[in-house]
C-alpha cells in the first residue's frame, strides 16, 4: 500500500482485511508513519525523494499481488508488471482502463497547471470506503483463488 496516498480510514480497512485474511500487509511510505502494532502489518519508510516510494512498490511487488495506491502513473507502472493495483476508492486498475485513467489524468493535471480548475479529490466518505471494501474483498478472492 502507498500509504502516504490512503486515507486512514482506506489503511485501517486493509488492516481488517489483512488480520481477517491472514495476509501480510506492507505499508510503504515516505515519511514515518503510525504502524498497528501487528505482526501481520510491516511498515517501510523509504528514504525521501521524488517517487521513492513508488519506485518501491513497483521493484517489490510480485505479480498476484495487490498494491492499494490513488497515483495513475504508478498503477501503470503496477499493472504493465501484473500487479493487481487498486485505488482507495474501490476502482481497480487494469490493462483495459489504464489509457483512459491516465488521459483523464493528464487532462485533469493540464487544466489544473492552466488555472481552470482547482482543489483535489472529494472528501472520503461512507460510499467510497464502502466501494473499497467490496473490491478489496472481490479482488483478494480472486487473487487468493489463482494463488
Amino acid at each position: 500500500m502507498d500509504a502516504d496516498a490512503c486515507t486512514k480510514a482506506a489503511k485501517d480497512l486493509v488492516v481488517k482485511f489483512a488480520v481477517k485474511g491472514r495476509l501480510q500487509g506492507v505499508l510503504v511510505a515516505g515519511q514515518p508513519q503510525i504502524k498497528p502494532a501487528l505482526a501481520c502489518v510491516k511498515l517501510i519508510v523509504v528514504p525521501s525523494g521524488p517517487d521513492a516510494a513508488d519506485d518501491y512498490l513497483v521493484e517489490h511487488a510480485e505479480p498476484g499481488e495487490l498494491v492499494i495506491c490513488s497515483d495513475v502513473p504508478l498503477a501503470d507502472r503496477l499493472v504493465k508488471k501484473g500487479v493487481a493495483a487498486l485505488d482507495p476508492r474501490g476502482k481497480e486498475f487494469d490493462a483495459q482502463n489504464m489509457g483512459d485513467r491516465l488521459a483523464v489524468r493528464n487532462l485533469f493535471t493540464d487544466l489544473r497547471e492552466q488555472g481552470h480548475m482547482g482543489g483535489g479529490p472529494a472528501a472520503y466518505g461512507e460510499r467510497d470506503k464502502q466501494g473499497f471494501a467490496n473490491a478489496l474483498d472481490r479482488i483478494l478472492t480472486r487473487l487468493t483463488r489463482i494463488a
